[in-house]
């Protein structure tokens, strides 16, 4: 199948149609959910790049795509970013330049060559993913494997390798169906791909560890709704949170920025928790987004409430959302403020992951926004000893878009990866709860609820494969990205040796002519 023809042939054209091909694969995320299209989603998109006449022009495929599939991806960005939001699409859309290449590449070929793209085209995958989870570029919003939130068994993957392992089966089998489009008669390694796929699933579930079932905790989840003024806000959750006196809860936990002012600096909002702990007889972990009064800048961080006032329990968020609360080489980009809602002064970075005893027995683990969305701080957070992961979040500036749902998802994700549930709570919704096997615990709070919400979180003990050998399925496709390039430069070695000069025969004498012997 080849998708040539006149048509295509314009540059433009073929990049407008490379961007859609590469939008594809946002339709498995919430809020769409087509959970199952992520297996199919690439196929286009590959079957583009391999029609490319050139390499160079596959990799111009690569990028559109890529270019494509992060805007359709951050689509709710534009009211905050404008136009700044195609540029940040268009730069981070270059690194799939590469991945088009290596389409072509290997689906051009055949024998050895197709039976490496079910190994080369996934890692390349992954490559792409982990360059663009570094902070600095945005963070690993929008991964791959993340689709697949409410597949239990994909979810048992994740406990064994994590998102990434998700990703790279889900590039897999849109190879094998993109070998059984274009090269029927390579149809054979394809089958065994998707085989292999099933077997490493099935195998997965049946013999991936469990998380052992430790009883229960009653954690209550405040969101007060899209209300103007932190004073406003802080009287709402104070009533939703009175509410809860007698409802029996082990923790209390309010949304990113549910607090407007350092507690230090306002004894009075923070005698005013301390009687709200005492009511309900709950520890309250707030979220205080202010500057701070003991050391310059402003903060986001987790702070811990108890009867007693704070505990001194607090955790500073470390991993700050580009453009919404710093602005990377601000002395280049800053002009981003005057396009849109970026943030006019940047915020300070904590240094450290902190485990908060909160009492009854309980430790979690604080994470602030998009810190849900970084595997390695979950996991690095249950290798310290958290019994139950918390994220407070708040996606006010984007209640009507797909952003808030994409976020309360992540936590299923980190659930399973790790074995501990995740509370998931917002300001303005969607809250969520997760079990330690990923699954829903309970209702979401969708972003038009104004309420508090109970609920019984099942604990577990045990480590998961993921939390005790981390990352290793990006290590396994740089190993294979590293085989590859090696063999291939043996390979271009090989091609420039000049050939050895031919083998002539000695020439003949006269005196060892036959006709004349002795002469």
């Amino acid at each position: 199948m080849q998708m040539s023809g006149h048509w295509l042939t314009t540059p433009w054209r073929r990049s407008a149609v490379a961007a859609l091909a590469g939008a594809l694969p946002v339709l498995a995320f919430p809020a769409p959910s087509l959970w199952w299209f992520a297996y199919v989603a690439l196929v286009p998109w590959m079957v583009l790049a391999r029609s490319a006449p050139t390499g160079k022009r596959a990799a111009y495929d690569g990028w559109a795509g890529g270019f494509g599939f992060m805007l359709a991806m951050h689509h709710w960005l534009l009211p905050s970013l404008h136009v700044f939001t195609l540029v940040i699409a268009a730069l981070l859309g270059g690194l799939w330049a590469p991945w088009g290449w290596l389409v072509r590449h290997f689906l051009t070929g055949a024998g050895r060559r197709i039976v490496g793209a079910f190994f080369v085209l996934p890692s390349g995958w992954l490559l792409v993913e982990l360059v663009r989870s570094w902070q600095g570029l945005g963070g690993p919003w929008g991964v791959l494997g993340s689709s697949q939130w409410q597949v239990e068994p994909a979810l048992r993957l994740a406990s064994v390798g994590g998102v990434w392992l998700i990703s790279f089966l889900i590039v897999a089998v849109n190879v094998a169906f993109a070998v059984l489009v274009l090269l029927p008669r390579s149809r054979v390694p394809a089958l065994a791909a998707l085989v292999a796929t099933a077997a490493v699933t099935s195998a997965a579930w049946m013999w991936s560890p469990r998380p052992d079932a430790d009883g229960q905790v009653r954690i209550a989840v405040v969101q007060p709704g899209v209300i103007d003024g932190p004073d406003r806000r802080f009287a709402r959750e104070e009533q939703l949170t009175r509410q809860l006196a007698g409802q029996d809860v082990d923790l209390i936990v309010w949304g990113e920025s549910s607090v407007g002012y350092d507690l230090d600096d306002r004894p009075d909002l923070a005698g005013r928790l301390a009687t709200l702990s005492r009511e309900t007889g709950a520890d309250i972990l707030v979220n205080v987004d202010a500057r701070r009064s003991d050391k310059p800048g402003i903060y986001k961080s987790s702070v811990l409430v108890g009867p007693d006032g704070l505990t001194g329990d607090r955790y500073d968020k470390m991993r700050l959302v580009p453009f919404g609360e710093y602005i990377p080489a601000r002395s280049l980009l800053g002009w981003a403020t005057s396009v849109g809602k970026a943030a006019g002064e940047d915020r300070r970075r904590g240094s450290e992951q902190v485990v908060m005893d909160v009492g009854h027995g309980l430790k979690i683990g604080p994470m602030v926004c998009f810190e849900s969305a970084f595997p390695d701080m979950s996991r690095h957070l249950a290798e310290s000893g958290a019994e139950v992961l918390v994220a407070q979040s708040s996606t006010s500036s984007f209640q009507d878009s797909w952003a808030p749902e994409q976020h309360a998802s992540l936590a299923a994700l980190r659930a399973a990866e790790t074995g501990r549930p995740m509370v998931h709570a917002t300001l303005t919704g969607v809250s969520a709860v997760y079990g330690p096997e990923g699954r829903r615990v309970g209702s979401w709070l969708p972003t038009d609820a104004s309420t508090s919400a109970v609920y019984d979180v099942p604990q577990a003990t045990g480590v998961t494969p993921y939390v005790r050998y981390g990352d290793w399925p990006t290590h396994a496709a740089l190993l294979i990205l590293a085989a590859w390039c090696v063999v291939q430069g043996l390979r271009t070695v090989r091609l420039r040796r000049p050939a050895p000069a031919p083998r002539v025969p000695p020439a003949r004498t006269a005196h060892g002519s036959p006709a004349r012997p002795g002469r």
